[in-house]
């Protein structure tokens, strides 16, 4: 048995309890659930029944019980959107953060295709510096003397541990979300004052629409993607103002980040300071233009693909921490990132409704990591709900359920019974998990790459 474990890369105990599964007498029906949770690999167990009544006549159309599934439970997918955690869901997460963002850019799912005409861009903001890093500048050589390679763990590691402010790189990360929040406000300032417009007299004639994600850079300091858009008052469906361009978005981003400050007071040992956002401010105009490089595909596969992720480009575990102690269970942690946790560690007494200790795993950051303003596209509920009717209405269909019936609001009612009964795989199960989700998503790759030439938004429907 060890030689076979080892010709599968894994130990003598897994490939013992993979035997067990795939021996047994529901095995088939274990592997149609976790294809059903798109290759979960941490699925939710729940225990219960459900019986669909004709709402007119009482009639059992139909009823499940789980008490003859495998181990006696339903499997569903967990939702977590971390790649770190599950694979599978974080890439059904990134699917719908990219037609969400996409859908602001372009139109669709609900959203007129004439956005495109607004202006548009791709804005990031930074943390400032909190002293110098190895990086890889454009001469190629780092300031330590050595021409550091992409992948070299030394990247935005201190220069100088010692003389890092490790104290306001957490405590920005931890303020990021009130700086963002602030940020919006004097955006809307700046731009109604290059209209010659009051702020209150902006909504009548502009609204400002975003959708942003946070990324960490692998210092450690969080910064900000968002798709900035001018529309008309009434949203999306409206023609922005002929005042409306780019290049006025452009200027009023710089400014209203130039104007933004958030105050930390004075505790304990540690002095009042002034959070601001770093001096790297870029803004960059969204296709639809000849001279234009960003395409609207692109800004939309940036923000999914760091909608998924957390703190992990610093080594940071991606679950809470209880002691401090605990780092020392972590050999492979960086000294930078372990230096940036004992900073939350020692503020958080100073600073106790900031709850630094509680979000060290995020290097202090507690925000959001993908948002949007209210008219800027869809929500990841409706995307959601879209695919949770086309999927009931498959299982109609199996079922055997008439079209009129289908199709009648308010036809059928649904008595259901759920208590939850675990969390996860046994390691066997993980095993096999991992090789349906391998599957999965190479047939999802192979059927996004039949569909690249679509142009259509709302064509895109079945990779969501």
């Amino acid at each position: 048995m060890a030689g076979a474990a080892a010709s599968l890369g894994t130990d003598p105990v897994t490939l013992a309890d993979m035997l067990r599964v795939a021996n047994s007498p529901g095995f088939d029906r274990w592997q149609e659930q976790v294809r059903r949770t798109g290759g979960c690999s941490n699925p939710i167990r729940l225990m219960g029944q459900t019986v669909t009544r004709d709402a007119r006549t009482g009639q059992v159309l139909y009823s499940y019980s789980t008490e003859h599934e495998p181990g006696g439970c339903l499997r569903v997918a967990c939702g977590n959107r971390r790649a770190s955690r599950c694979p599978s869901c974080a890439w059904t997460y990134a699917g719908d953060t990219y037609h969400l963002i996409r859908a602001g850019i372009t139109g669709g799912k609900g959203v007129p295709a004439t956005i495109r005409d607004h202006p548009r861009v791709f804005a990031t903001l930074t943390a400032p510096s909190f002293g110098p890093v190895h990086n890889r500048p454009e001469t190629g050589r780092c300031r330590c003397g050595t021409q550091h390679t992409e992948d070299d763990p030394a990247l935005g590691t201190a220069l100088a541990p010692s003389r890092y402010d490790y104290t306001g790189a957490v405590l920005w990360n931890n303020h990021a979300g009130d700086l963002w929040r602030r940020f919006t406000i004097y955006l809307r300032r700046e731009i109604a004052a290059r209209a010659g417009l009051t702020q209150k007299e902006l909504p009548d004639s502009c609204r400002v629409s975003f959708g942003k994600v946070a990324e960490f850079q692998k210092r450690g300091a969080v910064h900000f993607h968002a798709v900035v858009r001018l529309d008309g008052p009434d949203g999306p469906d409206s023609e922005p103002p002929a005042w409306a361009s780019v290049a006025l978005l452009d200027d009023a981003i710089r400014a209203a980040a130039n104007r933004v400050s958030v105050p930390v007071p004075a505790s304990g040992d540690f002095p009042a300071r002034v959070l601001r956002w770093g001096d790297q401010v870029d803004v960059q105009p969204i296709g639809g233009l000849a001279d234009v490089e960003l395409t609207e595909a692109a800004v939309a596969s940036y923000v999914a693909k760091y909608a998924t992720k957390a703190a992990e480009t610093t080594g940071m575990v991606d679950h809470r921490i209880g002691e401090l102690s605990e780092l020392d269970k972590l050999p492979d942690l960086p000294d930078h990132t372990r230096r940036l946790i004992e900073a939350c560690n020692r503020l958080d007494d100073a600073y106790p409704d900031r709850k630094l200790w509680q979000w060290a795993h995020m290097l202090g950051f507690r925000g959001h990591f993908s948002t949007k303003s209210p008219r800027y596209s869809t929500t990841l509920g409706e995307l959601r709900q879209v695919r949770a009717d086309y999927r009931a209405r498959q299982d109609r269909r199996e079922r055997g359920f008439s079209e009129d019936l289908d199709d009648a609001e308010g036809s059928t009612l649904v008595l259901a019974h759920w208590t939850y009964a675990g969390q996860g795989h046994t390691p066997g199960e993980s095993w096999l998990a991992a090789q349906l989700a391998g599957e999965i998503k190479a047939n999802r790759d192979t059927a996004r790459e039949a569909l690249a030439d679509l142009t259509d938004p709302d064509d895109w429907e079945v990779c969501a």
